[in-house]
């Protein structure tokens, strides 16, 4: 699968790394090991000092570019990680979401799964036009999008808002059997550090079975 990014969004540093895994078996529990290694190792560490690692600020700044207050919306893998502080604990979904979870906390990259059988042709990363509807996991209520925020979209719908939102019409049910993995690159992080991340996710989605389609790509 190719994602093509527009040229306006190529302009604010927006990049990603991708891969497919077919074939795999969700379900629940597999990765519990994982998942209390990642909590253990992360529990102990001062929230505040996450401000001052150069991914996170990386983040952040692409944040305020867009018009997001990252004090108030963290980045995905900050506040993965701000949860462990919190109460030493990840959250449980499915396994592959779970996989997700562990690399984003992990690396403090923004990973993104999606149900490949969901997904109509090939996505690409765009700016609204407005007007678009946003069905956002976790909120019964669609959203009206205004005009000049990055999307991920396919030929029918919104995806994802880039790069910390997924749609629900695109999510990982516990029936979900072959995914499409994304890492959320911006500028002054770089390119390999987006693709390794991508690459743990896949080596934990591996462990429930299927195989991977090619190597993580970059667009």
């Amino acid at each position: 699968m190719k994602i093509t990014i527009c040229d306006s969004c190529a302009k604010l540093g927006i990049f990603v790394a991708h891969t497919e895994v077919l074939g795999t078996n969700n379900g629940h529990g597999m990765l519990e090991d994982d998942l209390r290694l990642v909590e253990e190792r992360f529990s102990s560490e001062d929230p505040e000092r996450l401000k001052e690692n150069p991914v996170v600020r990386a983040y952040r700044d692409f944040y305020w570019r867009i018009g997001i207050d990252p004090t108030k919306t963290r980045p995905a893998g900050e506040a993965l990680r701000r949860r462990i502080e919190r109460n030493g604990k990840l959250p449980r979904i499915n396994d592959i979401v779970d996989a997700g979870n562990i690399a984003s906390s992990s690396t403090l990259i923004p990973i993104g799964i999606y149900d490949i059988a969901k997904v109509k042709g090939e996505p690409s990363i765009v700016l609204s036009k407005g007007g678009e509807i946003f069905y956002p996991i976790g909120k019964d209520k669609p959203e009206t999008l205004r005009p000049g925020i990055p999307i991920m979209i396919d030929e029918e719908k919104v995806m994802h808002i880039y790069p910390h939102r997924d749609s629900r019409i695109t999510s990982v049910e516990e029936s979900t059997r072959d995914v499409l993995i994304v890492g959320a690159g911006v500028p002054g992080v770089d390119k390999e550090i987006i693709k390794n991340a991508v690459e743990v996710t896949t080596s934990l989605i591996l462990k429930l079975g299927g195989k991977q389609v090619h190597e993580v790509v970059i667009s």
